[in-house]
């Protein structure tokens, strides 16, 4: 039985972001891992307690693992899991092996769209008009209380996936018809530009916050159409959306944490809230903060779920400003196998990394937001500089591919 403190860590990430042994240097304690496969090769396995390779993250494959652990090495001090998949698990883990931490009413509050709205909403802060489904929805009810167009989402889940617009009442009765109306909710379109503001809370405030504004949007790169994030500059309008995001967090309760909050500024700049995770922002995001702004996000999650001292002192941080991303999505029609991509290094001068596609892989429809055509970060003067860059590289990013299967010979190229 180990003296010190030990840590479950629930990892999925196959990254630098996964190399959890960089978030607990000088602090005198263990690491327990339970992983998937992929992420193993990330992981300090010399340096940790013990690691378990595991083919799933749910509660009904590591419940049983975390308690022979427990029985091997003693009771855990915390249980942290980063990625938005496995923040419920951890949370349930924990009140299963009675550890401390966040509880899963607590953490439901940052995955259940509609539970987000009503308590944002319930402090006075606009939401988008929301109704959760049941069995006897229909889709002419919904069209009377949220109007058209209007949006179907699950009522969990990140990156947009499984949200739809609809224009009329037949296609919304449609896409009713295919989904689990418990697991699903409508919500009013709202227009205006999407915002995503990104940090940490401690004890209540701010450690760490940036402002960034898509372009495009998340729901558009599901559709096929890039997608792309420029920091905002310095400026009042700045510190307005952060003090509304600051609110909404209140609303919900965080005291400490990471968060990506994602919103919307009307044509009237009106500020409404859209949604939240209690994790660093997907895609880009955590690369950016990390070599344009000095702050790792990952880490600093990782020692607030565990409530550890943070990485980085606040004053340490750089401006939030002069960086952003660009992702180009897969390209069909899926499955699809890549014969040639462009470089945008040199070509585009913000440009000070990139991740391309290797020449043969195959499109397959399931890459997320990493493996896909292009992945490319961005560091500028400001947001000018960032956003003609962003602009630059949808527009002129080469990418072609062709149907893979015998006889396909159509190509698809553009950003």
């Amino acid at each position: 039985m180990s003296e010190r403190p030990i840590y479950l860590v629930l990892n999925r990430f196959d990254d630098e972001f996964g190399e959890y042994h960089r978030f607990t240097e000088g602090l005198d304690c263990e690491l327990v891992y339970l992983t998937l496969p992929a992420g193993l090769a990330v992981l300090d396995q010399d340096g940790a307690l013990q690691t378990v390779v595991v083919e799933s993250l749910d509660l009904d494959t590591v419940l049983p693992i975390a308690r022979d652990l427990v029985r091997r090495h003693g009771e855990f001090a915390g249980v942290v899991g980063i990625s938005e998949r496995d923040v419920l698990t951890a949370a349930r883990l924990r009140m299963e092996l009675d550890t401390p931490g966040w509880t899963p009413e607590y953490v439901t509050r940052f995955l259940d769209k509609p539970r987000m709205k009503e308590l944002v909403g319930g402090a006075g802060l606009r939401v988008p008009r929301y109704l959760s489904l049941d069995p006897d929805t229909d889709a002419r009810a919904v069209v009377a209380r949220l109007g058209l167009p209007v949006v179907l989402k699950p009522r969990a889940g990140a990156a947009s996936r499984g949200v739809s617009v609809h224009h009329d009442v037949a296609g919304l009765a449609a896409a009713l018809a295919e989904v689990d109306p418990s697991g699903h909710e409508c919500e009013e379109y709202v227009e205006g530009q999407v915002l995503h503001a990104d940090g940490v809370r401690r004890h209540g405030k701010f450690h760490y916050v940036s402002v960034s504004e898509y372009i495009d949007t998340c729901l558009g790169f599901t559709e096929g159409r890039s997608l792309g994030s420029v920091l905002l500059d310095a400026s009042a309008e700045r510190d307005r959306i952060a003090e509304f995001a600051g609110h909404c967090l209140d609303a919900l309760g965080q005291e400490d944490g990471a968060f990506h909050l994602e919103l919307f500024r009307t044509g009237t700049g009106e500020l409404v809230f859209l949604e939240v995770g209690m994790r660093p922002g997907g895609g880009e995001i955590g690369f950016i903060h990390r070599d344009v702004l000095g702050i790792d996000l990952f880490g600093e999650a990782f020692r607030a779920a565990l409530d550890l001292p943070p990485l980085t002192m606040a004053e340490e941080f750089a401006d939030p400003s002069g960086g952003g991303f660009v992702m180009v999505p897969e390209r069909g029609p899926l499955p699809s196998r890549v014969v040639s991509r462009s470089s945008m290094a040199g070509v585009v001068p913000e440009v000070y990394a990139e991740v391309l596609p290797e020449v043969g892989s195959v499109f397959d429809g399931k890459g997320g937001y990493y493996h896909i055509g292009g992945r490319f970060r961005l560091r500028g003067r400001g947001y000018a500089d960032v956003h003609r860059a962003a602009t630059e590289i949808i527009e002129n990013y080469e990418l072609v591919v062709v149907p893979e299967g015998p006889g396909a010979d159509r190509r698809r190229t553009g950003a």
